[in-house]
């Protein structure tokens, strides 16, 4: 009983714990910058300008076999894995683009970086590059992602555009805001691509 009693406290200090740090998490790192143009239908409809992104791409097609092994790479290259052994913030959140023969997982480089001052990988996985300028439709969702959780969201995301007669571009892509680590006030996001002109004129 007396183990049962611990595991229970320490469980409990750990929700607690999480509880605290998440918001502080989310607080201290910087996020990747964009224009909220309004919502409709529990969508979110912004605006991203191009972006230094550091990304790594693999065969893997899921997320429970790329993310791991696809964050332990990119982390590796911005806590001085690269060729002036320097440190690179992180940035929330971290994206990731899953097709039906490829996976790519991105980390969005801090401000102030470009592609002629970021240091050189010393991964020959790791590709630096530029993100085109975008309008995408957004919907976000809590707790932890899984593969079918990511399903369920892509198929809700393209149904409510649907329903507001708004096409995209298929490219479904998945953002992930919070540290393995955090249990609570977890923030994942779907967004897609759509055309400028499909923005909805109501704000919000």
């Amino acid at each position: 009983m007396k183990t049962v009693y611990f595991i229970t406290i320490a469980l409990v200090a750990l929700v607690f714990i999480s509880f605290k740090a998440a918001p502080l998490f989310m607080s201290k790192v910087p996020q990747q910058i964009y224009t909220v143009l309004g919502n409709q239908n529990q969508v979110e409809f912004r605006y991203y300008p191009s972006a230094i992104m550091a990304s790594v791409v693999t065969p893997d097609t899921t997320y429970e076999k790329a993310s791991s092994k696809s964050f332990r790479t990119l982390a590796g290259y911005i806590f001085g894995g690269n060729q002036s052994n320097e440190k690179i913030a992180m940035t929330a959140p971290v994206r990731m683009d899953m097709s039906t023969d490829k996976t790519t997982m991105s980390f969005v480089m801090p401000e102030g970086y470009t592609l002629s001052n970021l240091p050189k990988p010393q991964s020959s996985q790791v590709i630096l590059g530029v993100s085109a300028p975008e309008y995408v439709a957004v919907i976000r969702f809590g707790g932890w992602a899984s593969d079918t959780k990511i399903a369920d969201m892509r198929k809700e995301l393209s149904e409510r555009l649907a329903q507001l007669h708004i096409s995209h571009q298929n490219n479904f892509r998945y953002l992930g805001y919070n540290a393995p680590w955090d249990v609570v006030n977890r923030r994942n996001e779907m967004i897609v691509s759509i055309d400028s002109v499909s923005v909805p004129k109501t704000q919000k």
